[in-house]
């Protein structure tokens, strides 16, 4: 039988970004199986409701047989175990982003040596957007549609 190249893109998604959505349109080729896992980071309060980003991003990649789309709890490497990925993959916009997801890729690959982090750097075109800046625009009631796709609606 042969083994599928699973991925697993971990993240909070609140709210899944253009640059977001840049990093995973690259990295389906990459792989035969990507599942995006909308996770809870137990040092962020999420603006959405993990129902609510899980809806976006599956009705951002609805045409695509690649991808698949769930929440989930606890250590990142516990679910690549119950979802048979070998890759987890991390986007990169500075490289102060890379300094923090490297400690955790290293963390990781401690824990369990058979999962391998990817790191795909996003297009400079989305290197300064973040979901913290757009939770911040869209607090203020700013405008902040230009660095969302379409289907997430605040």
């Amino acid at each position: 039988m042969e083994t599928k190249r699973v991925c697993l893109f971990p993240g909070t998604f609140d709210p899944i970004t253009l640059g977001h959505v840049d990093v995973i349109n690259r990295a389906i080729p990459l792989f035969d199986k990507l599942v995006i896992g909308v996770g809870s980071n137990s040092s962020k309060q999420p603006m959405f409701s993990v129902y609510q980003r899980t809806e976006w991003i599956k009705n951002i990649f609805t045409h695509n047989p690649k991808i698949e789309v769930t929440g989930y709890e606890g250590l990142t490497i516990d679910f690549c175990k119950k979802i048979d990925a070998h890759f987890i993959l991390r986007g990169i916009r500075y490289i102060s982003d890379f300094e923090y997801e490297k400690a955790i890729a290293d963390m990781n690959r401690m824990l369990a040596p058979d999962i391998e982090t990817i790191f795909l750097t996003c297009s400079p075109t989305y290197s300064t957007i973040s979901s913290t800046l757009v939770r911040d625009v869209i607090r203020n009631n700013g405008n902040a549609r230009m660095f969302l796709p379409a289907e997430v609606i605040y």
